[in-house]
């Protein structure tokens, strides 16, 4: 690695990480994975949630994460994005308007404003999180992201806005974001996506699209929900020849049990086995299509409930395995 080249690998060594993959490929869950285990290792960690349904207090069983924050852990921090707040925010510490009770007139402008002039929303969103890393609050700010339909537009209106405005204090403030989401060794994105065809073609084409589109580095993608390999190929013949029915008979006979529930194991096997080694030709191509931009992590199929603190906990301790 080249002096002053980041490690892509010191993934809780950055400060700011955004967190997207297909919906449905688990990115709530690996975020909030991710936050835990920075905490866990003594980081002050934020947990945002850009889309506030509700799913990261469903993933941390806290109740509701407001725009203020709300502790959940020791040195975790769960928050949903509103911004309104944020702009309220915005006006009070950074423009120095002071603002009193509810700001309806100025959010009915805004408004107005964001309907002309696309990505001002988004900008808000981005700015907030930027500015718990810039004022420090925070050592990680873990965001759990739009879908990758919509994250593209989020990290590149900092970009696009910079460009339409030259002076004043949009271009300004624009600027010193565009320094914390340029800057590899502070800012990534946590691509997720899960071994099967679909959500590895749209990871496939957001890695390009970010790279394309986007100020922000891809840190690293993770693939999530891989199934264990049940044997070796070395092992299929001995495999191949418990599935006839001879075999079948045989082990039935080892095992005390029906042959038709022998019968049912195997198939079982087979196809968990089959699918498997689909996954993996899905991530083969993913790796190839990535190569060397940004390390690819594994998490296991969790045979059990998937949500709650005790899954995020079990993830966690995937993710520290893996990193």
């Amino acid at each position: 690695m080249a002096a002053g080249e980041p490690d892509v690998n010191d993934l809780l060594g950055r400060r700011l990480l955004f967190v997207t993959g297909k919906g449905g490929v688990g990115k709530t869950t690996v975020a909030a994975a991710l936050g835990l285990l920075a905490s866990e290792q003594g980081l002050r960690t934020l947990v945002c949630e850009v889309e506030p349904k509700g799913d990261l207090s469903f993933a941390y069983e806290c109740g509701p994460t407001p725009f203020q924050g709300r502790e959940v852990a020791k040195n975790l921090t769960a928050m949903s994005m509103d911004t309104e707040a944020s702009l309220r925010e915005y006006l009070h510490h950074v423009a120095k308007v002071p603002v009193i009770g509810r700001i309806g007139p100025v959010a009915r402008a805004f408004d107005f404003v964001a309907m002309a002039a696309p990505g001002i929303r988004e900008i808000l969103t981005i700015g907030k999180l930027c500015y718990e890393v810039r004022e420090n609050h925070y050592d990680l700010v873990v965001v759990d992201a739009a879908a990758t339909g919509h994250v593209v537009g989020q990290l590149a209106a900092p970009t696009g806005i910079n460009e339409l405005v030259r002076v004043g204090i949009v271009r300004s403030q624009t600027d010193w974001m565009l320094e914390i989401l340029r800057n590899p060794q502070q800012t990534g994105v946590v691509l997720v996506t899960t071994p099967e065809e679909m959500p590895v073609s749209e990871a496939m084409d957001l890695a390009g699209r970010l790279a394309d589109e986007t100020p922000v580095h891809l840190a690293c993608v993770i693939a999530n929900r891989v199934l264990p390999e049940l044997f070796g190929r070395a092992e299929e013949h001995v495999f191949d020849r418990l599935a006839e029915p001879k075999g079948i008979d045989w082990l039935a006979g080892r095992l005390e049990a029906r042959p038709r529930d022998v019968a049912s194991v195997i198939g079982a096997a087979r196809l968990a086995v089959t699918i498997r080694r689909d996954g993996s030709a899905h991530l083969d191509r993913l790796r190839g299509a990535i190569g060397a931009d940004a390390p690819l992590l594994y998490l296991p199929y969790l045979f059990a409930r998937a949500y709650g603190m005790r899954a995020i906990r079990r993830v966690a301790q995937s993710l520290g395995e893996e990193l």
